[in-house]
């Protein structure tokens, strides 16, 4: 997998998966829209992880300049 995020966009998925998880696991946000934003926040935490999106490839899209 080729890096294809830089690293605004890494903190940014990584603040919004905090929210994500801030919501859920706080009681605000419960039952199947919880359990999205869960699924969601852990999607976002992996991708930020390893710098990769596939949806990004898919749209041949990168926001990585290196």
């Amino acid at each position: 997998m080729k890096r294809n995020m830089s690293n605004t966009d890494r903190i940014v998925r990584v603040l919004i998966a905090a929210l994500f998880a801030y919501l859920y696991f706080g009681g605000i946000v419960t039952g199947g829209l919880g359990i999205v934003l869960v699924v969601l926040g852990a999607v976002f935490l992996l991708t930020s992880v390893v710098s990769f999106c596939p949806l990004y490839m898919l749209f041949k899209f990168s926001t990585y300049r290196g």
